[in-house]
């Protein structure tokens, strides 16, 4: 069974920092690409920051220079450090591994990422 358990989001003020976790099992993660996306309310869901199995990363105009995707092949984590963080990044975030050599697509659950003073 495959599951995508996403930990640490919160309430934070503009301006701070908050780190996700994503916890990957029944993949074999090493050879999946890995990503972050986040659904505002009323919006649609967005593509934040993607790493490849050999740790090449990409990022969302809007998070380039604040957030960090990063991943731990031994862990089978992907993390998502998130700095100066605007009231623009409140949404919930989702850890996802997109369809790859054969291999059907996942979502984690979502953890709520609140910016306000």
């Amino acid at each position: 069974q495959v599951q995508l358990v996403e930990s640490g989001g919160g309430l934070v003020q503009p301006g701070g920092s908050l780190r996700l976790s994503c916890v990957a099992s029944g993949i074999i993660f090493t050879i999946r690409p890995m990503r972050w996306y986040r659904q505002a309310p009323g919006k649609e869901r967005e593509l934040v920051a993607g790493i490849s199995s050999a740790g090449n990363t990409q990022y969302a105009d809007s998070v380039k220079g604040r957030f960090t995707i990063s991943r731990d092949n031994v862990k089978n984590a992907v993390y998502l450090q998130m700095n100066s963080l605007e009231p623009e990044d409140t949404a919930v975030y989702y850890c996802n591994t997109p369809p790859y050599l054969g291999y059907a697509q996942y979502w984690g659950q979502g953890t709520q990422v609140t910016v306000s003073s």
